[in-house]
């Protein structure tokens, strides 16, 4: 028997009237949907165009070489690449000082090779690739020359981060140096050859006494950026009553407004009108006793040779045993105080040559003052050899292997600081060679056990 409900509701389907009103709503329904798709489209497609244009604008403000790049036909010659700046690697241990900016003043002039925090100081790539070698292998140390006129000043002055190690290359000079808590003031002369020594937040000067320039090289126990005050920017930041109240002058707060701030930086001092300001000025020679706290006669010191040259030393000796009086002073001075250098003279005769070593427990900065070598570093991961010559100053990283050869018909003289105030630690190729067992340079070399018995005693330089 039919079903009449089956039958009933294929008539609804099937009436004429409904039959022609279905499929035109489904095709407009179709076609609704169509449009909606294309539109989703079309906005999809506005998007990704604008997200493009963006990130291609912001590539070509970083950097227009790769436009310039892609928007070069292609004529079948290779597509030009950006150039890239590449510094020679020398320059982590190579600065040629005497090529670099001249700061001057009124009564002198200071150049540096140092660290700077800000990369557009600096002003060659170069300058920057020693800067950040410096201060990456956190050396504590910085280099600068101070050249005084005669009758000029180094203003008083203090460092707040560093000590500072002097070895005075050029003419003669009058030294103070103010102590902390009871302010005793030590003041002595100085000569060519000999060293001075100012620990860290000392307030200190140099005055040039004689006819020539005199000419200091000068080490700072930082790798940061070196913090100075000099008293006279002290002295004009401070108010005046407070000025008054602490130096208590006659006149008070009216005498401190009678001093006068110059134009120019004083760092280096010397007024036109000098003769008409000073009367008399005394250059007075402390104690000893006090002197050799902070001086050294390097250039009167015991010379210590070895094959091709020798070495004198200011430095620190757990065995005091051969300094004189005065000298321990010196070195004891050296360790109380944190942070301090050694200081020496190397020089090297025509053709000798300072063997391959490494330190162990110190950097090693050096300023060539005559003469030219050749060097060579080992470092891990990087080699570099170079010629050096008057001017140039080097660097050497704790643990780094080097040498140094006389390549000039005079001697090659250099000052040198290294970053303890310990003992140095120091191990020669020499003397490694000959403390490893002959059977492991055997096996290490493909040659017989026997022939590293031919290696002569270790001589130390």
């Amino acid at each position: 028997m039919d079903n009449q409900a089956f039958e009933m509701h294929g008539e609804n389907i099937r009436s004429p009237s409904k039959g022609k009103e279905w499929p035109q709503r489904e095709e407009r329904k179709a076609s609704w949907s169509l449009m909606k798709v294309f539109l989703v489209c079309l906005l999809a497609c506005v998007i990704t165009t604008a997200v493009g244009v963006l990130v291609l604008s912001l590539v070509y403000v970083k950097n227009p070489a790769y436009i310039k790049q892609t928007d070069a036909k292609d004529n079948g010659a290779p597509s030009p690449q950006p150039e890239e700046k590449s510094v020679d690697n020398k320059f982590q241990f190579l600065y040629h000082l005497g090529k670099s900016k001249v700061y001057s003043y009124p009564g002198g002039e200071i150049q540096w090779a140092r660290f700077r925090k800000d990369a557009n100081e600096y002003e060659s790539d170069e300058e920057m690739e020693f800067g950040q070698s410096i201060n990456n292998h956190r050396s504590q140390m910085t280099f600068g020359t101070l050249r005084i006129k005669s009758k000029g000043l180094r203003a008083p002055h203090w460092h707040f981060n560093a000590n500072e190690h002097g070895y005075l290359l050029q003419g003669s000079a009058w030294i103070g140096v103010i102590g902390a808590d009871n302010g005793m003031v030590t003041t002595y002369n100085v000569t060519a050859g000999q060293v001075i020594f100012f620990p860290r937040n000392t307030v200190h000067w140099i005055k040039n006494v004689g006819s020539e320039d005199c000419l200091f090289l000068l080490f700072f126990t930082t790798h940061e950026e070196l913090q100075t005050l000099d008293v006279d920017d002290a002295f004009f930041s401070t108010p005046e009553d407070i000025a008054a109240r602490a130096l208590q002058p006659p006149g008070g707060v009216n005498f401190i407004r009678t001093f006068k701030k110059q134009v120019e930086d004083q760092a280096v001092n010397l007024p036109p009108n000098l003769d008409e300001l000073v009367q008399s000025a005394n250059y007075v020679q402390s104690p000893d006793n006090l002197v050799w706290q902070y001086f050294y006669n390097l250039k009167g010191s015991t010379e210590y040779p070895f094959p091709g040259g020798a070495f004198q030393w200011a430095r620190y000796r757990r065995n005091a045993t051969g300094l004189n009086d005065t000298e321990k002073i010196f070195s004891e001075s050296l360790n109380k105080h944190e942070n301090t250098l050694t200081l020496a003279t190397l020089r090297i005769s025509s053709n000798g040559l300072g063997q391959p070593h490494f330190h162990f427990n110190a950097n090693e900065m050096g300023y060539v003052i005559s003469g030219c070598g050749q060097v060579g570093v080992i470092l891990s991961g990087a080699t570099a050899s170079f010629n050096i010559g008057i001017g140039d100053v080097i660097f050497f990283p704790v643990g780094t292997q080097h040498y140094i050869k006389s390549v000039c018909d005079e001697d090659l003289l250099l000052i040198l600081a290294y970053s303890t105030g310990n003992q140095l630690e120091t191990l020669r190729m020499n003397e490694y060679f000959r403390g490893t067992a002959d059977h492991i340079l055997a096996q290490l070399f493909l040659k017989e056990q026997a022939e590293f018995q031919n290696f002569p005693t270790a001589a130390r330089n």
